[in-house]
Formats: C-alpha cells, structure tokens, sequence
C-alpha cells in the first residue's frame, strides 16, 4: 500500500508519517503542498491531507488534490486538511469566538462509522485550530464536540474522511486507533 502525506507545513505532519510507518511498517511519501503537481498523487493508494497554517485557500495544491482524486482515492484530511475537504464538497468554515490551541476537549461520535470502529462514543482529543466547519455541505457529519462544532466529517460516496482534532496528539489517547481504522479498514 502506497501512502501520501500531503505536508502544509506543519510541525505535526511528521507525527502523522510517524503512526503510518507504525501502522503500516512502510514510511509514506511526504510532499509539501507546494513540490508535486496534483495528478502525481494518483500514483498512491490513500492520501493524507496535514494540517497547516491558514486556511485552504493558501494549501498549494491540496483542494486541487481532493477535487482530483477524492472519486477515486481513499483520503483523511486533518484539520487544515478537514477544513479542505468541506470547502472542496461546498461547505464552508467560520472563525471560532474562543481558539483551540494546544486543548484537550470531548469528541462525541454521532454515527457508527469504520473510521471509529472500537473507539468510545466520546473520547478525548487535541485541538489546535481557530476554524471550523460551519456548512459541511454534501459531506455527513459523524462527531462534534460538545458546542456542537464539527469534529469529524465523511463523503456520503466517496472513501474520505476528515477529522478537526489532531489524532497524531498525546492528547488524543484514541489516536493511534482512528488511524489504524483509516489505513486498514476504509
């Protein structure tokens, strides 16, 4: 199996390439937003999408990336990348009152899902984000925290995921898991 991480040069990117390789016992490719051209990454089997400074609009090539490839690759965005994936399927995002840098707040699974196949119904996470889904348009939300923000979103065809909090945290103990689930079970 051929894995991308898509890398909006973030300092958690590599937190992610390091529980894929774990999961996998393969290093996934990692390529900034901003070095490949979109159609290179029909080359792999899933892609990744980091999080990253900004908003989507200022991700290189990534909504280029979803809108190519989500009909046919399996992809899970973080943060930034969630944040992608709802502008890309006609959602749209907002500013929060209170920013989540650096906290451990309650996701709450609202529809069973292999993306938290054995995971609780709540669990905790670290959030580092001051955006959130607003609209999720055509996507389905499947968690939310308990201010009924968007935590975690999925295509209602395609085999893509997003999620706002940060499963590659110490602070989300179910992380390891979520991204298992991806890897092995979407």
């Amino acid at each position: 199996m051929k894995i991308l991480v898509i890398d909006n040069f973030d300092s958690f990117t590599y937190n992610l390439v390091h529980y894929i390789e774990h999961i996998t016992g393969v290093k996934p490719d990692v390529k900034r937003n901003n070095e490949i051209k979109a159609a290179e990454a029909g080359d792999y089997d899933k892609i990744c999408i980091s999080p990253g400074p900004g908003l989507p609009s200022e991700a290189g090539i990534t909504k280029e990336v979803i809108r190519l490839w989500a009909p046919q690759k399996s992809m899970l965005g973080v943060c930034l990348g969630h944040q992608s994936l709802a502008e890309v399927f006609g959602g749209t995002l907002k500013n929060l009152d209170t920013v989540m840098h650096g906290v451990s707040r309650t996701v709450r699974v609202l529809k069973a899902d292999m993306l938290f196949a054995n995971i609780p119904e709540r669990f905790e996470a670290g959030r580092y984000h001051s955006w959130v889904i607003d609209n999720p348009g055509i996507l389905e939300v499947i968690a939310e925290d308990d201010d009924k923000n968007i935590m975690a979103v999925k295509h209602p065809q395609f085999n893509v995921y997003g999620v706002q909090f940060h499963p590659e945290s110490i602070m989300t103990p179910e992380g390891m898991n979520i991204m298992s689930n991806w890897i092995l079970k979407t």
